[in-house]
């Protein structure tokens, strides 16, 4: 049989990775340090590699050991997905969810969604980190948190994704800019005007960009927002034009005089949001019922929105 190694030896290595010193991760996995450097060095020698490069004062993780540790964090990660759905019965969702969401989407989206999941789960605790999204796939892949609130991730084969809506990307123009008394707004009609956008790391970034190729437009060169309302406010000002998704512009517009919205008329902008969880995760239904979920209450939501017929 081929060697596997333990729970145990995973954690050592883990630990070493985040504090790259043995005392501080012997600590951290209560154990004594000759114990943890013992098996460090046992791993390194049944894998037959350099996990750990000792130098004076410092050491430093090889680029294979890296990789292991990495391995280490997702399946690590699942040991611990089976025990929540171990201990959690069929129709509960454990007592944990770490969701990371994305800035320009979960803040506007989770006010709708939490009090009804609290409503529906009440043990259920989630905690919410939000970051890029390139940052949360990596957070998503390493174990780090249980799953996210995105676009599709860019590195589909490691992920399963589950769709909740596609919500509209509209074109927000200063109230005295020469298009805001217009009837509708084309590509045509940006060539030489001046975008600007959320920093490096969003995906709305890709959307700015496609939109200033298509229509001879420009992406600012001197200003990148660090949030949608930092975008708003620059808008508002004249500085540019920029893009808003719909739920942002549900939930932060109704007070805004200086900015108009518009869709393009022959460049429909849309984003497709969802859940997404590492396709080796045991919390797969957990997750899915997070979805389905979310699908019902837009649906209640869309549905209360329609003029009676």
């Amino acid at each position: 049989m081929p060697f596997r190694p333990t729970h145990r030896q995973l954690e050592y290595l883990v630990a070493l990775d985040e504090t790259r010193h043995f005392g501080r991760a012997a600590q951290l996995c209560h154990v004594s340090q000759p114990t943890l450097s013992v098996q460090i060095s046992l791993l390194e020698k049944q894998l037959d590699v350099v996990l750990v490069e000792r130098t004076p004062g410092a050491i430093s993780l090889s680029s294979v050991g890296q990789d292991i540790a990495a391995a280490a964090r997702s399946v690590l990660a699942t040991l611990d997905d089976i025990v929540t759905v171990a201990s959690a019965g069929r129709d509960n969702l454990g007592s944990l969810i770490r969701l990371g969401v994305v800035p320009t989407f979960g803040p506007y989206f989770l006010p709708v969604f939490l009090p009804d999941l609290h409503r529906r789960y009440p043990a259920l605790r989630v905690h919410v980190r939000e970051e890029r999204p390139a940052l949360l796939e990596d957070q998503v892949r390493g174990g780090d948190i249980d799953c996210a609130l995105g676009q599709q991730p860019k590195h589909r084969d490691s992920f399963v994704f589950e769709p909740i809506c596609r919500e509209q990307i509209l074109l927000g123009i200063p109230v005295n800019h020469r298009l805001a008394s217009a009837a509708s707004v084309r590509l045509t009609d940006l060539e030489g005007e001046t975008l600007l956008t959320l920093g490096r790391g969003h995906r709305l970034v890709e959307n700015v960009r496609e939109l200033a190729t298509l229509s001879g437009s420009v992406m600012a060169e001197d200003y990148e927002g660090t949030s949608l309302d930092a975008l708003r406010q620059m808008v508002a000002i004249e500085m540019g034009l920029s893009l808003f998704p719909e739920f942002y512009v549900r939930t932060e517009f109704a007070k805004e005089a200086n900015v108009k919205l518009f869709p393009i008329e022959d460049w429909p902008a849309s984003r497709e949001m969802g859940f997404f969880w590492r396709s080796s995760s045991a919390r797969g239904a957990h997750f899915r019922q997070l979805a389905v979920l979310a699908r019902e209450i837009l649906g209640q939501r869309e549905q209360a929105a329609r003029p009676p017929a």
